[in-house]
């Protein structure tokens, strides 16, 4: 048995200034993975090609990998990378002799010139190869089109947010595609969507209603009504045509049963839709009260989320307005992870370790889909840590993969740590402090750009947690970007928006 094996995996925030070259999608920021050196850099991670590799291999297939391409968050995939690509995927099956095929892909893709870039790529193999069996695991938050899962033998999305299930959700699919291979199973499949579009802040799995919608997709599967069943709930900042909510079941040729189980889904959103919105407060209020959470230290930190400037949602990871107000409050014993500045990163490297320094940090990236973009903000301090940024993931997303942060350096300013990296990362885990020489435990408060992630690793460190509205193109408020291409009416842009039609 052969099996073909590729990834090619982006989130595209279409307001975002971020550009997405080929170059975003290389691991270390130059060499992209493929062949042998994708299969071993994945082999034993909580990552869908991770949890591909394990089934294959336990299955005893013969594997090979074309590319696996992953880049973070950001704007528009360029042309030119995209198309290089898709035909070194193509290419691969165009050589042929593949009995099935496993694809890792986000569903949340758009290119220049092309809104479903992972439904255009499904429709590209398909089109040189009509027959050979299909298996696809997509995020969560895919924005669900025709192609992305219907030419697909089977599809399977993440059912927890955070993303803690990445390995199991691939072998899901995988191992469903293995049954349809050997004829034990004849896989049909019915989608859906409704128009919504929910907050990303509403939407993690440790709360109503994604907890309760993920669960229902659970029990199907378990129980085999389901083949595999996915509640996605949509990357709201990509202003695409299919953007939001939607629901995708797979069963052992029932279409019409995996059509009321997508309804189902869909019903019980729609419902429950006004849980699905989230509404910012201001920014001093949150500080303010973030302050008073800590103004007797504990064993554990207060949390504050700047959750407008989250890279992993396609922020520019350079705002500093949360920051600034931290500083202005007077907040002590703070670590804040952190502000993309690679000319910062520069300056402090030649200054080293112990020099007092003073330079602007962040506001570099100017944000013309947003009212206003974000000042520089100039501090003091002593450079304290500068550091590879390369570490081994041991908790959160996905245990056992290799990061790359790129150089990174600590400013401390006596009252605030302040992490300068030069590539765009979420601060997902405490690895990605203690490799700095900063246990997490240790601070009053802990300042995040982040949203829902940093709940799989550093959640359970929290003592409060307050969620703050600085500016970035992550925004909360949908009424600070214009909204040109998603369909419409859609809730909550049009509050009178009708249900999903069963």
């Amino acid at each position: 048995m052969r099996l073909l094996l590729a990834a090619l995996s982006h989130e595209t925030n279409t307001f975002s200034p971020v550009p997405t070259p080929r170059e975003r999608f290389c691991r270390d920021g130059k060499e992209l993975l493929e062949g042998e050196r994708a299969i071993a850099f994945f082999r034993g991670t909580g990552t869908c090609m991770g949890g591909f590799i394990g089934v294959a291999e336990a299955a005893g297939a013969e594997i090979t990998a074309s590319i696996a391409a992953h880049a973070p968050p950001s704007g528009a995939v360029q042309r030119a990378a995209y198309e290089s690509f898709a035909e070194a995927i193509c290419g691969a099956v165009r050589r042929g002799g593949w009995d099935g095929i496993l694809l890792d892909l986000h569903g949340a893709m758009a290119v220049e010139g092309i809104e479903d870039g992972e439904g255009e790529l499904v429709r590209r193999i398909r089109a040189m190869d009509a027959r050979t069996p299909i298996a696809i695991a997509y995020d969560m938050h895919a924005n669900v089109h025709d192609d992305m899962v219907l030419p697909a033998t089977v599809t399977a999305g993440y059912h927890t947010y955070p993303h803690i299930d990445q390995a199991e959700t691939a072998e899901r699919a995988a191992r469903v595609l293995l049954r349809a291979m050997r004829g034990e199973v004849a896989p049909v499949t019915a989608w859906g969507r409704a128009p919504m579009l929910p907050h990303v802040m509403a939407q993690g799995t440790h709360a109503f209603p994604n907890r309760e919608l993920q669960a229902m997709c659970r029990a199907w599967e378990e129980s085999g009504r389901a083949l595999t069943a996915s509640l996605y709930v949509g990357f709201p900042h990509a202003d695409i045509h299919g953007a939001g909510l939607s629901a995708v079941v797979t069963t052992d040729g029932d279409r019409g049963d995996a059509q009321r189980m997508v309804q189902e889904l869909l019903d019980f959103a729609w419902a429950a839709r006004e849980s699905f919105v989230f509404r910012p407060e201001p920014l001093e209020g949150s500080v303010a009260r973030a302050k008073a959470a800590g103004a007797t230290k504990s064993d554990k930190p207060v949390v504050l989320l700047d959750h407008y400037d989250n890279c992993a949602s396609g922020g520019t990871m350079d705002t500093t307005e949360v920051l600034a107000e931290i500083i202005r409050q007077g907040l002590t014993d703070v670590v804040f992870f952190g502000i993309c500045d690679p000319e910062a990163v520069a300056a402090c490297q030649r200054a080293g370790v112990g020099a007092e320094i003073t330079l602007d940090i962040g506001g570099k990236l100017p944000m013309p889909a947003l009212p206003r973009s974000s000042r520089p903000l100039t501090v003091t301090g002593t450079v304290r840590t500068i550091s590879s940024g390369t570490f081994v993931t041991k908790s959160g997303l996905a245990p056992g993969l290799k990061v790359f942060m790129g150089p990174t350096v600590v400013l401390d300013t006596g009252a605030v740590e302040i992490v300068l990296v030069t590539r765009q990362i979420e601060p997902t885990s405490p690895d990605m402090f203690r490799i700095l020489g900063i246990e997490p435990l240790d601070r009053r408060y802990l300042a995040i750009k982040s949203r829902v992630h940093w709940r799989a690793a550093l959640g359970p460190m929290a003592r409060d947690i307050v969620e703050c509205a600085g500016v970035g193109v992550c925004t909360s408020d949908y009424g600070q970007v214009t909204f040109r291409n998603v369909r419409r009416p859609i809730y909550p842009l049009d509050p009178g928006t009708n249900g999903p039609v069963g």
